[in-house]
């Protein structure tokens, strides 16, 4: 492993990603996101591993710019806050059809519209259920630490790459901006051209040589038969990343009576408010998300038969809750409990919703 410095969670995202090999980062800056674009351009990666950075005329602009990219099979990625997101919503759509590696970073802040620059979660539904048009989905993962927005990182590349699919590190304004310890990767080479042709010929588009068919990247199909084929392998492809990708924490959740489950800022909230409702006599675990989607909804529902009520956490007016009863399937009761606006919550508040809530009603 690499050198142990203090960093924003902004600023680990960019070293990872220079450190991963990517080989292009297209952006545009917005709060509480810019250190990233802004680090990536100070620490001038073009000289470090000849990484291009650049800042697009705009978010469209931006998604688009990584699409083109990705059709050389290079590692590419964006970032952006919640309004930016929601700009490049058609480009992502559209890498998802034309089934396109990249990473995109959503660090969240609160809405509707422009709304505020403090954190939020009120994006589950944006990142987890398309999103954009069409029947598409986003492998989500979910970093709740600084070192974890630097891990998932190539994490994340690894998956897009393995499915030809977009992948998004869903974070927020607090994990974005907050400053922790780091272990940082060695650094991995980029790719060569030889070997991107190698490893990716049967699909990306660097020139035809005699011996292939072209290779056509498009979203684009006509024919309803053909198109209906199109959708039903990416919906085996979105099976497939339910039936192997599921990744989550289980804390203290062997002996539980009752479960919160959150991710991101919100689940190291809530492990105070485990501590807490524990010195009390009351045995809460924690169940951490760290896949968005897939959601682990199998191991959720396990969880029902022997717990009395789960509590859903998140900055938002109630997003993930609906996932999580779908997952309990009415076994036991699941509330939510969230601020929003870019109001965090306190433990002391995770607690008195899971007595007033769950324990209580």
């Amino acid at each position: 492993m690499g050198e142990v410095i203090l960093m924003k969670g902004n600023e680990a995202i960019a070293e990872a990603a220079i450190l991963a090999g990517c080989d292009g980062y297209f952006g545009y800056p917005i709060t509480p996101q810019t250190e990233i674009i802004e680090y990536l351009f100070v620490q001038r990666p073009e000289d470090r591993t000849g990484m291009v950075v650049l800042q697009a005329e705009s978010e469209i602009a931006a998604i688009n710019m990584v699409y083109g990219a990705a059709g050389l099979g290079k590692k590419v990625m964006t970032s952006s806050s919640s309004p930016g997101i929601s700009l490049k919503q058609e480009g992502i759509s559209y890498m998802a059809g034309a089934e396109l590696p990249c990473v995109i970073v959503n660090v969240v802040r609160a809405g509707p519209g422009l709304g505020t620059i403090q954190p939020s979660q009120a994006d589950y539904f944006q990142s987890t259920k398309g999103g954009g048009h069409g029947d598409y989905r986003l492998l989500v993962l979910a970093p709740a630490s600084v070192q974890e927005m630097a891990d998932f990182v190539d994490t994340a590349f690894e998956l897009a790459f393995k499915y030809r699919n977009p992948v998004m590190i869903q974070s927020d304004g607090v994990i974005g901006q907050m400053m922790e310890k780091v272990i940082l990767p060695e650094q991995k080479p980029r790719i060569s051209n030889e070997e991107i042709v190698k490893r990716y010929g049967d699909w990306i588009t660097v020139g035809k040589p005699k011996s292939r068919e072209r290779n056509i990247i498009t979203s684009l199909e006509l024919d309803p038969h053909r198109q209906e084929a199109k959708n039903l392998k990416l919906q085996e492809k979105y099976r497939l990343m339910e039936e192997n990708e599921v990744r989550y924490e289980a804390i203290n959740c062997e002996d539980a009576e009752y479960i919160i489950v959150a991710y991101g800022s919100s689940a190291r909230i809530a492990q105070k408010t485990m501590d807490m409702a524990r010195e009390k006599g009351i045995k809460v675990g924690i169940f951490r998300l760290i896949t968005l989607f897939p959601f682990p909804k199998k191991e959720i529902n396990a969880l029902a038969d022997k717990v009395k009520g789960f509590l859903a956490v998140e900055m938002s007016a109630g997003q993930m809750i609906e996932d999580v009863r779908l997952a309990v399937n009415g076994k036991v009761p699941a509330e939510h409990y969230g601020r929003y606006g870019g109001v965090i919550h306190s433990p002391e508040e995770v607690l008195a919703a899971l007595e007033q809530k769950i324990i209580g009603g």
